[in-house]
């Protein structure tokens, strides 16, 4: 089913006429602490090119002190942590993969057992590799002629305009495609004792906007890409996936089974939303106009990421989404999105802070060592370095936020 003619002008449209939300005067951030950390993963030969991106957590219903950290490291594969942060298995992406974006379906039937998935997106071969969980690690069961997300061939996919980011709900997956405004929904289903998938819906978001003034504005990039979409999670009891437009905004989409059944709306825009922009060659990177901010942005400093849900109850909790530009974290109330409140990690006696983090992971259990709960966030400049580009996980006891739990 393919729904893309027609809506993205509708979005640019309808979110623009109802202009910014408007927010109290900015509060300072709350500082809080890491609990646990895990491995420094470095960037190079010597580190097996392992760059940390996007935690899942899996929570063992059977016995709580068997939970694990899933965490992808994109050419370094995927690496499994306990609670203490320690890694337990290591996973090599197939030749060619880069593993980008990892999430969790629980109660996936496969023959006549029910299991627990890792759904990961390989940006490098445009594909889904799917995993069994169980306390013991990580077990591939992808079939083998899982089809390619986005891409018609072999061909395109060298391009790299493949899966990107990722949020699962059900038996569905939600992809984004890297370069581009596209999301995807996938079905994953069983196939001689592995899992494959088949295309559900698709949906373009925007990459230009009409401003409140009547200026017509698009997001700087490279020429030829589209602004794309990473940070996703999906709120399956409200039917509502919320999408992070890395330069633009985080969106509020309704989901019917395997469908986007409504016109996306947007929960808040990127502080340099209108600014202009243009893209230096010699640099690789856009020269935003300061001067010119027409002033239509939210709070959040571009890249908006990791966007992840922590359950109060059956509607209530909260929306967690990192502003990956000042290295800031914006909280919301997950019923109605109004913001609550905005934190950072800073360094802690142990353990290091948390800058332009990525990929984010929350929940609401109980688990030995988090009794309300554990928040898992990527850390783009783990440190100490040694010279080196390191990164990691940060493992944070939710009731350092000292927000309203169970």
């Amino acid at each position: 089913m393919q729904r893309t003619s027609g809506i993205a002008a509708l979005v640019a449209l309808t979110t623009l006429a109802a202009g910014a939300p408007a927010f109290a005067s900015e509060r300072p951030a709350r500082e809080i602490t890491a609990k646990v950390e895990t491995p420094a993963l470095y960037d190079d030969e010597a580190g097996g090119d392992a760059d940390a991106d996007d935690p899942a957590i899996w929570v063992d219903q059977a016995n709580k002190a068997r939970s694990l950290v899933i965490g992808t490291a994109k050419n370094g594969g995927l690496r499994v942590y306990d609670l203490k942060g320690r890694e337990v298995q290591s996973i090599a992406t197939p030749d060619g993969g880069r593993f980008n974006n990892v999430d969790i379906i629980s109660g996936f039937k496969l023959g006549k057992q029910q299991v627990d998935l890792a759904v990961v997106t390989d940006r490098g071969l445009d594909k889904l590799r799917i995993y069994r969980i169980s306390p013991a690690g990580l077990t591939d069961i992808t079939s083998a002629d899982a089809p390619l997300l986005f891409s018609k061939d072999q061909a395109e996919v060298e391009e790299q305009a493949t899966g990107y980011g990722l949020a699962t709900y059900d038996r569905y997956a939600v992809v984004s495609r890297r370069h581009s405004t596209r999301l995807g929904i996938f079905r994953l289903e069983e196939k001689h004792g592995k899992v494959t998938y088949r295309t559900s819906d698709t949906l373009d978001l925007p990459s230009s906007f009409r401003l409140p003034n009547g200026d017509t504005w698009s997001p700087c990039a490279d020429p030829g890409e589209g602004p794309q979409v990473e940070g996703m999670v999906i709120d399956a009891e409200a039917g509502v996936l919320y999408a992070a437009q890395e330069d633009v905004a985080l969106w509020r989409i309704n989901l019917r089974a395997g469908t986007f059944s409504s016109i996306p709306r947007i929960v808040e825009k990127v502080k340099e939303y209108g600014t202009p922009g243009t893209w230096d060659a010699t640099s690789e990177e856009c020269v935003l106009d300061t001067a010119n901010d027409p002033g239509f942005g939210g709070r959040i400093t571009a890249d908006v990421e990791g966007a992840s849900l922590y359950e109060t109850g059956k509607r209530d909790g909260y929306l967690i989404v990192s502003s990956q530009g000042d290295s800031r974290f914006y909280v919301y109330d997950r019923r109605t999105n109004r913001p609550v409140t905005l934190f950072t990690v800073t360094d802690g006696p142990a353990v290091d802070g948390v800058q332009h983090s990525d990929g984010a992971a929350a929940t609401s259990v109980a688990l030995p060592g988090y009794p309300k709960g554990l928040l898992v966030l990527h850390d783009g400049e783990n440190t100490p370095a040694d010279g080196r580009t390191s990164t990691n996980f940060k493992f944070i006891d939710w009731r350092n936020l000292h927000l309203a739990t169970i």
